[in-house]
């Protein structure tokens, strides 16, 4: 018999990061995967961050996971995204070498002595008595574990499409994941059908880049990770090319061949990352749409065409890159394909990933119904901690919405009827002014330290760079700077000009100046020479002060239902003063807090303010 404290099933983003956490943590891992060339693939497009997503990965790190530190070591190109915008929007993105981030998470993995991983197919749940106790795989063997973490991806009885071929791939040239799906059914979990696809490689060489709009990286880097001393590598650049008329006219004499349109596939696909055809049939007044040409690896000729996602046969997609201007004469390396696939609706699981029907079970990554390597990682990552915290007797990690996007997250998902695969979008938090990219270490280093996979050394230094923003900020409100003919010189430039001696804590509360000029302006600041990271905290900090403290007071009014526990023996079927579709939507969902009962979508503001007279009066035990 082979015996585990935690057993970890895929290892895509959520299940690396499950993996590496736990075994931290000193639990001992068994890490099983269809196929151990494949971890942490980039089966979509090699890139990490973004709008959201890069909130996501630096929330990932300040917690302790290893998402943005792999993101920083092996990207290919940095930007920054909306740049010009406020600080909650702005978004770090990195095209990511996909060879070598496969690599250097696998050495990760490798690296703990308490981490052991295995090819096979996890075939069948074990459970006894409401309780996981481990897995068979497909040749019988049996791993025991008190705690097992399925984070299968798109593998569960997964079927690819071209066109209206299809195959039993979870991804292209690999096989799917049988039998899985069958066992939880066997323990009540339900299950629904989601799906996702890819667009083709095409080879580098067969591109005019002439016809090609570049797209560089940024000259001043910035990273995901907050430790200090990251990587400085070379970058390169991503084209830009635009559908043409010919390209409409191709999709739409062909859509009675696609899959999704011929009703080959019912499963509903993303709807903020729609197919090629989507567009075209969405938006058909649109003269173009932009067709983004990546690179994926260092080590290889094949181009991402990003935006050109599509379930179209071979033929047609020929036909269809070579109507965009620079690949007249493209060689397809793969064609692009959909994938439908099994999925556990996550309102059955509970805040901390664990299933409402089995003990020690939990889940992560796709298989909760999301889109995204960022969302994936997030979720593995809870879900590895509180598999250790539930083995250990222990409370769960639970990051309330108002802490992070990992929270908002996770919170929409078991709260919320989600049908199609879910992807982090800024406008989802109420709070985005606070959870910003900029401050995660701030808002969760200290849970990641109390957890234990945060180290001492990076704790410290964290503490250091807080106590120098603070600090910082102080100086500011304490020094004035004079109105000298040249600091107006140098304010002109930006379009500002002060007439008498100005502290520089009111001075950078104006749009047009930000900690750089003022390192300019001020010799003291320049002298200090803080990191980039440093200026940057100082700047939002008292730029945005009165907007962060109109928000923590509305995170506070909110945080008092999050407070009202809802107990855990009410029978919302007798209470005769709700909705019955409120009823029915607190019955499948069982939230744990008031809080989370108000975000079920379809109840009723009324039936909460119900709810909590007769959760205050205990009258909910005589409604009958």
């Amino acid at each position: 018999m082979f015996k585990y404290d935690v057993i970890v099933v895929g290892l895509g983003h959520a299940g690396c990061e499950a993996a590496i956490a736990a075994a931290k943590l000193g639990a001992k891992v068994l890490a099983v995967s269809l196929n151990l060339d494949n971890i942490a693939l980039m089966p979509c497009n090699p890139a990490v961050g973004g709008p959201a997503k890069s909130c996501l990965t630096r929330e990932v790190d300040a917690l302790g996971g290893i998402m943005g530190i792999a993101a920083d070591a092996t990207y290919m190109q940095m930007k920054m995204l909306n740049s010009s915008k406020g600080p909650a929007v702005r978004a770090l993105r990195a095209q990511s070498d996909k060879k070598e981030y496969s690599l250097f998470v696998r050495k990760l993995l490798e690296k703990e002595d308490n981490l052991y991983l295995k090819q096979c197919t996890a075939t069948e749940l074990m459970v006894e008595n409401g309780k996981v106790v481990g897995i068979k795989d497909e040749f019988g063997l049996e791993y025991h574990a008190p705690a097992v973490v399925l984070t299968t991806g798109t593998s569960l009885e997964a079927k690819i499409w071209v066109g209206l071929q299809s195959a039993p791939f979870g991804r292209l040239g690999e096989t799917n994941a049988k039998g899985l799906s069958a066992s939880l059914e066997k323990y009540g979990i339900k299950l629904g059908r989601l799906k996702t696809g890819t667009p083709a490689r095409v080879d580098s060489r067969s591109i005019d880049y002439s016809k090609t709009e570049l797209q560089p990286g940024d000259e001043t880097l910035h990273f995901f990770s907050f430790l200090p001393d990251r990587p400085v590598r070379k970058q390169y650049p991503c084209y830009l090319t635009r559908t043409t008329d010919k390209t409409k006219e191709i999709i739409l004499a062909n859509l009675d061949k696609s899959p999704m349109y011929s009703g080959k596939i019912h499963a509903r696909g993303p709807r903020y990352c729609p197919s090629i055809e989507d567009k075209i049939v969405r938006f058909v007044n649109n003269p173009s749409h932009h067709i983004f040409l990546e690179p994926e690896s260092k080590s290889n000729y094949e181009i991402y065409v990003g935006g050109f996602s599509t379930s179209l046969p071979a033929p047609v997609q020929l036909e269809m890159l070579k109507s965009l201007p620079g690949l007249e004469n493209v060689h397809v390396i793969k064609p692009a394909y959909a994938v439908e696939y099994d999925y556990i609706p996550a309102v059955q699981t509970k805040h901390s990933l664990m299933s409402k029907n089995i003990e020690g079970l939990f889940f992560g990554g796709q298989i909760n119904g999301t889109s995204g390597y960022e969302e994936a990682a997030a979720q593995g990552l809870v879900a590895g901690i509180n598999a250790v915290n539930y083995i250990n007797h222990r409370e769960p990690l639970i990051l309330p919405r108002e802490s992070s996007y990992i929270g908002t997250l996770i919170d929409d998902l078991v709260t919320k009827d989600i049908d199609e695969p879910y992807r982090m979008l800024t406008s989802r938090s109420e709070y985005r002014l606070l959870l910003r990219q900029d401050n995660a270490d701030e808002r969760l280093t200290e849970i990641g330290y109390k957890q234990g996979l945060v180290t001492e050394e990076r704790y410290r230094y964290f503490k250091e760079k807080s106590e120098t923003v603070k600090q910082e900020i102080e100086r500011f409100r304490q020094t004035k700077i004079s109105a000298t003919a040249e600091v107006n010189e140098k304010l002109a430039k930006v379009g500002e000009h002060i007439n008498e001696g100005m502290r520089l804590y009111e001075l950078i509360k104006r749009p047009n100046i930000d900690y750089a000029l003022i390192k300019e302006l001020d010799e003291k600041t320049r002298e200090l020479n803080y990191r980039y990271e440093i200026g940057e905290q100082v700047d939002i900090s008292i730029k945005y002060d009165g907007y962060i403290k109109r928000q923590l007071e509305q995170v506070e009014m909110s945080a008092k239902a999050d407070r009202i526990k809802i107990p855990t023996d009410i029978d919302y079927s007798k209470i005769k003063q709700i909705s019955t579709e409120t009823k029915e939507k607190l019955e499948k969902i069982r939230p744990a807090t008031l809080g989370q009962a108000s975000r079920i979508g379809g109840v009723k503001p009324a039936d909460i303010a119900v709810l909590s007279v007769l959760i205050e009066s205990r009258a909910y035990k005589n409604c009958e």
